[in-house]
């Protein structure tokens, strides 16, 4: 089927989710060397523009940021038994799901000189997820391939109000993509473009101490392409995505030690199905619960070049009752650290490595489409997150 233009290279956005559900954090290197820990209001580079949109106002020159996160994950897979539709009960090898991908991301901050009027724009995913079961796996109707991917294109403006408040507003173009195949059950293959928007608050309490607030409405992608289940043609793919608020803290400490954290919800209940128009029934029901993260994270300044940071994120999956071999999602925690360099006063490097390591947590998932079948598993995820950006200012 045809494909976008606009997509270009950017199907490297095409990633395993190793964020709970199939969320993605993957804004920044700088983000993910303190996991994430107050992203919505640090302001320390151009990617506040993905996050709170007012927190531009912080940022008193044009700055650009440009990077990407490297994903190495693994599912394991264990304890697992296939009741088929006609048949006996089998036991199934333990076996993983190995994935690497690269997820770039571009951002741009322009404060307006002698205006309380701040622009930007950016080019990131906040959602994807790439599980591909190997060929030989033999409860075909519950692996398979499930692939959802999305890009999102924003601009934003944000207006500083007084020297301790400053508003934010933006607009989203989310590009996505679902490819899902199961054997003879499912094949999809569409996609399409839908817009959302953000907005939010920055609030300055004095040189040393700030909280940001945003939120950001993620529209429900109607994709359009190829697709058929049960043999049943249709032409239209309808994937709801969550909504998402954030609020974030900063405290500088000493001259030299920041602390930073975040609490970010995620509206993952209105994730229940993936649907077509055209059938009567869900492709595939998820019924998921709202979850979210919760960071904590640090910065220290070593030296006038040099800057280190960490942290630690708790990150709850979304997962309610019914769970699902295809979206394998588990409680997480993250592990993180970075660094930065200072080459010039207007050029800047940061690096930050994460390893996360998912709880194990049981699948139990049954089939009644057509006829019967059933699998049990356990499932258990690990990864390492390495990211690399470059920042300059004007």
């Amino acid at each position: 089927m045809r494909r976008y233009s606009l997509y270009i290279s950017l199907a490297v956005f095409s990633a395993p989710s190793f964020s709970a559900g199939f969320q993605l954090n993957a804004q920044s290197a700088s983000g993910l060397g303190r996991a994430f820990a107050g992203d919505a209001i640090i302001a320390d580079d151009a990617s506040i523009v993905a996050k709170n949109s007012a927190g531009m106002s912080l940022i008193e020159k044009p700055t650009f940021s440009v990077g990407g996160i490297l994903i190495d994950s693994q599912v394991d897979i264990s304890d697992a038994s296939y009741t088929p539709i006609s048949g006996s009960t089998q036991n199934i090898e333990d076996f993983n799901l190995d994935s690497s991908t690269f997820v770039p991301n571009v951002h741009f901050v322009l404060p307006m000189e002698d205006s309380p009027w701040t622009f930007g724009a950016t080019v990131h995913s906040n959602f994807g997820t790439d599980v591909r079961f190997p060929s030989d796996f033999v409860a075909t109707e519950f692996g398979g391939t499930t692939a959802l991917t999305s890009v999102n294109f924003g601009v934003s403006a944000a207006y500083q109000l007084t020297p301790q408040w400053s508003v934010g507003f933006g607009l989203d173009a989310v590009y996505g993509e679902g490819e899902i195949y199961r054997a003879g059950l499912l094949t999809i293959d569409s996609d399409g473009v839908e817009f959302g928007f953000n907005t939010g608050l920055a609030y300055v309490v004095n040189e040393d101490h700030r909280f940001g607030l945003s939120y950001r409405y993620s529209p429900e992608m109607n994709t359009e392409g190829d697709m058929a289940m049960t043999g049943v043609p249709a032409s239209s793919l309808n994937v709801p995505l969550p909504d998402i608020v954030e609020f974030s803290g900063h405290h500088q400490l000493t001259t030299k030690l920041a602390f930073h954290y975040s609490l970010q919800w995620v509206n993952w209940s209105e994730f229940d199905a993936l649907t077509s128009n055209e059938y009567s029934t869900p492709v595939k029901e998820y019924r998921w619960k709202d979850a979210g993260h919760l960071s904590l994270g640090a910065t220290y300044v070593l030296s006038p070049e040099w800057t280190v940071r960490g942290g630690y994120m708790y990150d709850a999956s979304p997962v309610d009752t019914l769970t699902s071999l295809s979206i394998p999602d588990t409680n997480r925690h993250w592990y993180s650290m970075g660094a930065s360099y200072q080459m010039a006063s207007d050029h800047r490097v940061d690096v930050g490595v994460s390893y996360i390591l998912g709880q194990e947590t049981s699948v139990n998932e049954s089939l009644t489409t057509v006829a019967s079948s059933h699998i049990e598993s356990v499932v258990g995820a690990t990864a390492w997150l390495v990211g690399i950006q470059y920042n300059h200012t004007f």
